[in-house]
């Protein structure tokens, strides 16, 4: 088996379960050199327990590959610098951040409280925000040095924030941002040759087991296996992947896709009295295309937006 990142050195986030241990394992597969870096909370964020991390850990040096554990917070400013330390420290370069550990708040926005709000923001936005920032600004002074730099940072983004679902203000907020961070970041980090995608994936896990209806039977449970997620991440993170940023992935065991963000859609020349508005955004929203479902189809149901002002 070729190995794509044979030699990277690649930082995850999240990774001691779940999708952040499956991404773990496979680069570590593809010859990757991986700091496994996971606090070891509860979903929700509270607690802390380094031995997932060290598990992970074990199971890569137990297959032959190397990889170091990390317990910082990804939403702390120095527990991030400190990340990249440990990987520049134990293996000498960074090549690869991906952005993986998350927590659930859900509530409805009538009854969030201020603290699941900065919660969830801490880690989805500060906790992409970071991690990535501290390694820009590795890869930009290498770049002030002289060397070539050919690295990545693949961020998670959710259906949840490119498209919308219920109970998940904060969430969905948070996956958005991190949505727009991650083209944004792209735009900004190409001159140092930094790709900067994201992946949205569709997997059963600890966090989003009680979202929804259990698997039918063993076929949907494969198909909802975290597994599924880390192909991509791991393309991503190898050197084949050095045109490609800027883009979201949609990712399960039933499909791979890319979702395409907002475009300008149907538009009038401007208008200066409002008492004339109402035919024209009439017409404007018989035009346009109703926002996406949660499954990136058009959205029916309670909360869709109406083609119609009556």
């Amino acid at each position: 088996m070729a190995r794509l990142c044979e030699g990277r050195v690649c930082l995850v986030t999240g990774a001691g379960r779940g999708i952040g241990r499956e991404h773990a394992l496979m680069l570590a597969e593809h010859g990757a050199k991986v700091v496994v870096n996971d606090v070891g909370g509860a979903v929700d964020g509270t607690g802390g327990d380094l031995s997932p991390a060290e598990q992970v850990v074990a199971e890569i040096r137990a297959l032959g590959g190397e990889a170091v554990a990390n317990g910082d917070s990804v939403s702390s400013w120095e527990g991030a610098q400190r990340m990249i330390n440990t990987a520049v420290e134990s293996f000498g370069r960074l090549d690869v951040v991906v952005n993986n550990a998350g927590i659930l708040r859900d509530r409805m926005l009538t009854n969030m409280t201020e603290g699941e709000w900065d919660a969830v923001m801490d880690v989805h936005l500060k906790g992409t925000f970071a991690p990535s920032r501290w390694a820009a600004a590795y890869w930009r002074d290498q770049v002030k040095a002289g060397e070539t730099v050919d690295a990545r940072i693949i961020n998670t983004t959710s259906v949840s924030g490119i498209y919308g679902n219920p109970g998940q203000t904060n969430y969905g907020a948070a996956k958005a941002g991190i949505a727009a961070f991650t083209v944004i970041a792209a735009m900004e980090l190409a001159r140092y040759g930094v790709t900067v995608n994201c992946v949205s994936p569709g997997a059963l896990t600890r966090m989003t087991e009680g979202l929804g209806p259990a698997p039918a039977d063993d076929a949907e449970r494969e198909q909802r296996s975290p597994r599924w997620i880390a192909p991509i991440v791991t393309w991503l993170a190898s050197t084949e992947s050095a045109k490609v940023t800027g883009r979201a992935f949609q990712v399960s065991g039933r499909e791979l896709a890319i979702a395409e963000g907002w475009h300008r859609g149907p538009s009038v020349p401007p208008v200066d009295d409002p008492t004339t508005l109402r035919p024209i955004v009439a017409g404007l929203m018989a035009d346009a295309r109703l926002n996406a479902d949660v499954r990136g189809r058009d959205r029916e149901g309670p909360g869709r937006p109406s083609k119609s002002i009556d």
